[in-house]
């Protein structure tokens, strides 16, 4: 499957009849296992796609056709799923970009409020040098509020 669409899982499809039968053929994995249909079905699949693939005029079994109108409705079913499954991977992705986002907007408010804080700090020590500095020239010492004994 590789070989054929690439390394990315997401893009290969559910069921290729190709390399199923190709599967079948060369002695690899059990392709029944895989797609989880029995031998019989595996049987009637190669009869049922030789006969598609000429387009004889051969009539198939019914249970052949049932079992083939049967590995048509798992397909139909897992293919079900995986448009599903995609829907909610692509919102999935979008809700974590959007989490990154907010995640951005939030460090950018934090760093923000830190340079606010440090201009409060600024401002409060020029205000503090500017009290100290009038204290020491007017000749008097006023008192300072955080001391418990002023006299």
């Amino acid at each position: 499957m590789r070989e054929r669409c690439g390394d990315d899982i997401l893009t290969h499809p559910e069921f290729d009849p190709d390399l199923w039968m190709e599967v079948g053929s060369s002695g690899g994995p059990d392709k029944n296992q895989v797609y989880e249909l029995s031998n019989t079905t595996a049987d009637n699949l190669r009869s049922t796609r030789s006969v598609s693939t000429v387009r004889s005029s051969q009539s198939i079994s019914s249970s052949q056709s049932k079992e083939f109108m049967a590995l048509q409705q798992y397909t139909a079913q897992l293919t079900d799923k995986y448009n599903h499954l995609s829907a909610e991977y692509a919102q999935l992705k979008a809700s974590q970009a959007q989490q990154r986002v907010e995640s951005e907007q939030i460090k950018a408010s934090q760093a923000q409020q830190k340079a606010e804080s440090e201009q409060q700090k600024a401002a409060y020590e020029q205000f503090r040098e500017m009290v100290m500095n009038m204290a020491t020239q007017s000749g008097t010492c006023a008192p300072n509020p955080f001391w418990p004994y002023n006299h």
